[in-house]
């Protein structure tokens, strides 16, 4: 019984300690994460409001043509080539046209008068800094690595606070289901963390893990997996912002030719907003009785709805004819998850319930991190880090099985925990004063 009590104890404190080192490391970059997806969830918003300067034009004659429209983009960015047409979605709207020069511009053009109304260099967007900050830190590879390794981590920390809510010998649902908020400081605070933590856990564990895709070491290991299929198909998804831009971007061109046929047959289509025109091929040919050169063009009409089951590509030739078409529904079950998880993380897939939701995980995930650290800093020894002391114990084994599933799962937090495991034992504990200011061995 002593026994068994003791193993009680000892699993209980080493879970703890995985929690709280999993928090030590992770609270920053949770803050940091949560901050920059709130504020990204707003990004339809915020680009309706920044974009409405540019509209709300006087109509007046005849609207140029398409060429036209896009000449003049290209003659306001140095060095530019076409990327892609927006189809507007009002008479007195602006049209946004992609032009590519030393950077991608987006540049807004007058569809009557040809004049530029304005344009912005796409990469200091203010969304498109916040989605970068989001992913990688602003550091390239070595911070999407870090963001990666933080959202493993508070993976961890989200199954091991689990563990320890769990309600045992409890007296009501006081401190576990709404918090105590008048029995002092000490339980305000543990309780605010507590029950915060149990009511976002499930939704925090949602977008940790919808947001892997994007990731740089776990989305190459599922672009991977995905390649086991026999037919090769478009995914609708990346695992790195270099692959992001590599992907969604259509090559710079120095010719095109939109036509009106090609253009009359993108609205028609009635594709989810935006809509981009982009060229999908040119094929030149010659004639060898008038010597003369022909180009043909392929176009592809691209929904970019922030709704991803809503999105669809149809490829439209020369003449305004549909060549194909794949939408959402075609797409592979993987993919469909993948694209509607995404959706979902981005708090676009069912409206503004949705962006609430996110919302209120984002704070709730704030304030778990905030309170963490409030407890952790009115625990802590002065000559110690405050970790809780390590208790050698008989480890069960569902939580070597949660630990495997999760380290298979999560390839870089098994990296990590074997190097946390090797620096442990071959350096940290046979050191005396670190193992002691650690918690790895009793003062």
């Amino acid at each position: 019984m002593a026994d068994n009590l003791y193993n009680q104890k000892a699993l209980y404190r080493t879970i703890w300690r995985w929690h709280f080192y999993a928090g030590l490391f992770s609270i920053p970059f949770v803050i940091l994460l949560a901050l920059t997806g709130a504020i990204y969830l707003f990004k339809p918003y915020y680009e309706h409001w920044q974009e409405s300067q540019f509209h709300q034009l006087p109509v007046s004659g005849e609207r140029l043509s398409a060429n036209e429209q896009i000449q003049s983009a290209i003659d306001a960015v140095p060095d530019g080539k076409f990327l892609s047409y927006r189809l507007p979605q009002a008479e007195n709207e602006s049209v946004l046209v992609n032009v590519q020069g030393q950077e991608s511009w987006q540049v807004f053009v007058n569809p009557y008068s040809g004049e530029i109304t304005g344009k912005q260099e796409s990469g200091l967007q203010l969304m498109n800094v916040v989605k970068t900050i989001h992913g990688e830190l602003l550091l390239g590879t070595v911070g999407s690595i870090l963001v990666e390794l933080a959202a493993c981590w508070a993976i961890v920390l989200i199954v091991t606070g689990l563990y320890l809510w769990w309600p045992r010998n409890a007296q009501g649902m006081a401190g576990i289901i709404y918090p105590r908020l008048r029995d002092g400081s000490r339980i305000f605070w543990r309780d605010i963390h507590a029950v915060t933590g149990i009511w976002i856990s499930a939704l925090a564990l949602f977008l940790l893990v919808t947001g892997l895709p994007w990731a740089l070491v776990w989305g190459a290991a599922l672009k991977e997996v995905r390649s086991f299929e026999l037919a090769p198909v478009q995914q609708g998804w990346t695992q790195s912002r270099a692959q992001e831009h590599q992907h969604w971007r259509a090559q710079a061109s120095d010719v095109f030719d939109l036509a009106p046929d090609v253009l009359r047959t993108a609205e028609q289509l009635q594709l989810a907003p935006p809509v981009e025109l982009s060229i999908a091929s040119v094929h030149h040919m010659h004639d060898p009785q008038t010597h003369a050169h022909n180009s043909h063009y392929t176009w592809k009409a691209s929904s970019q709805s922030a709704n991803r089951p809503l999105r669809a590509d149809v490829w439209i030739d020369g003449n305004g004819a549909v060549e194909k078409q794949s939408s959402f529904a075609e797409k592979k079950l993987l993919d469909k998850a993948i694209g509607v998880g995404i959706a979902a993380h981005e708090g676009s897939l069912f409206g503004w319930f949705n962006l609430v939701l996110g919302v209120l995980t984002c704070v709730g995930l704030i304030l778990i991190s905030v309170s963490g650290f409030i407890m952790w800093r009115r625990r802590k020894p002065e000559t110690a880090l405050g970790a809780p002391h390590a208790m050698p114990a008989r480890i069960g084994f569902g939580v070597v099985a949660i630990t495997l599933g999760l380290a298979l799962f999560l390839p870089l937090l098994a990296i990590s925990l074997v190097a946390l495991l090797v620096i442990e034992f071959v350096l940290l504990r046979r050191v005396a004063g670190v193992s002691q200011w650690l918690g790895l061995s009793k003062q």
